[in-house]
């Protein structure tokens, strides 16, 4: 278990505790607990210089000085720290899951699936960077990249969905990835014609769902 920085800026002041990496992360998901996650008894100004916070600035700043109330603002709502440990392993995890989608949706020219290998050594070629998106938006570029030098394909599903006002923003980023053409109507609602690859199709419906309260309009185009 690692031993990281969390950290927040308030009212032009930073604020920084010891945390432990795995329980911190756990508790910005609202699934930790903040004693254990908890380093030390104390707020600083720098961690590394040891400078702790008055009483009166983490009063002014956080409305008390419970330790624990102001620990657990700062995990759920500032930045945790990732070792680089953590972060390789993040990235060996996100290119297994795009990895894993590309085998599950994709076939050659011929209509037969590609191997794990033939995926990973395309990529090595392409030299492709991933990031921190979710695994199903960077499948969509890396699948266009392999195109360049395998005869890959996915299946997609054309979809036409009409997004409440009210929602718009909300979902704006998740579907970004996949627009093929947007208009906005008079009343505020987005319409949004899509290419979604086949074999996620279920599980973005349900992210969207869940988001908008099951209030979008769809219509299959395929």
């Amino acid at each position: 278990m690692a031993n990281v920085l969390a950290r927040i800026k308030l009212k032009n002041k930073n604020f920084e505790i010891s945390v432990d990496l795995d329980e911190a992360l756990k508790v910005k998901d609202g699934t930790g607990n903040v004693s254990s996650a908890l380093n030390s008894n104390s707020v600083y100004y720098d961690l590394k210089k040891g400078t702790v916070v008055s009483l009166s600035d983490l009063k002014d700043s956080f409305g008390t000085d419970d330790i624990y109330q102001i620990a657990e603002r700062i995990m759920k709502n500032g930045e945790i720290q990732k070792n680089q440990e953590y972060r390789e392993s993040e990235r060996d995890e996100k290119i297994k899951q795009v990895i894993s989608l590309i085998i599950q949706n994709s076939s050659d020219q011929h209509g037969r699936p590609f191997t794990e290998e033939r995926i990973k050594k395309a990529m090595e070629e392409i030299h492709y960077n991933f990031d921190n998106r979710p695994a199903e938006q960077q499948m969509t570029d890396l699948v266009n990249e392999l195109k360049k030098i395998i005869p890959i394909k996915i299946e997609v599903k054309r979809i036409k969905i009409v997004i409440p006002a009210s929602f718009t923003g909300q979902v704006y980023g998740l579907i970004s990835s996949y627009k093929e053409t947007e208009e906005w109507l008079d009343n505020g609602d987005l319409e949004v014609i899509l290419n979604i690859p086949a074999g996620i199709q279920i599980d973005f419906y349900e992210k969207l769902n869940s988001i908008t309260h099951g209030a979008i309009q769809s219509e299959d185009l395929s």
